[in-house]
């Protein structure tokens, strides 16, 4: 495992071609933390990733806009994403916000 970002309470990590988000993604760091998956996903030689946000265990629009960052990124750089795992909070904001379609389908296919 590679972290890529921590601060208290939330870390970013690369592990088998997935980058990980553990703990509560607050706004005042959703800046520095997508900066990290950004600059990991600008480097990285592999074609195929995936996303896992499933520990992050509260319900957080700043967590989903860090996925759609990431995603964006992937899309640009021709990487696809094999799969997204969110937590039950995020996946039920997801559903609220109508974005789970977005969320399910390929990356690549996302206009985000």
């Amino acid at each position: 495992m590679t972290a890529l970002f921590s601060r208290p309470g939330v870390t970013v990590s690369e592990e088998n071609a997935t980058l990980l988000v553990a703990g509560d993604v607050e706004v005042t760091l959703a800046a520095d933390l997508a900066a990290s998956g950004v600059k990991w996903l600008k480097q990285t030689e592999l074609t195929t990733i995936s996303l896992d946000f499933s520990r992050v265990e509260k319900a957080s629009s700043v967590a989903i806009s860090v996925l759609f960052e990431w995603l964006r990124i992937c899309r640009q750089r021709g990487i696809q994403v094999q799969s997204i795992l969110l937590s039950a909070p995020l996946h039920r904001l997801a559903s609220l916000a109508e974005l789970d379609a977005l969320i399910e389908q390929p990356a690549t296919t996302l206009a985000v």
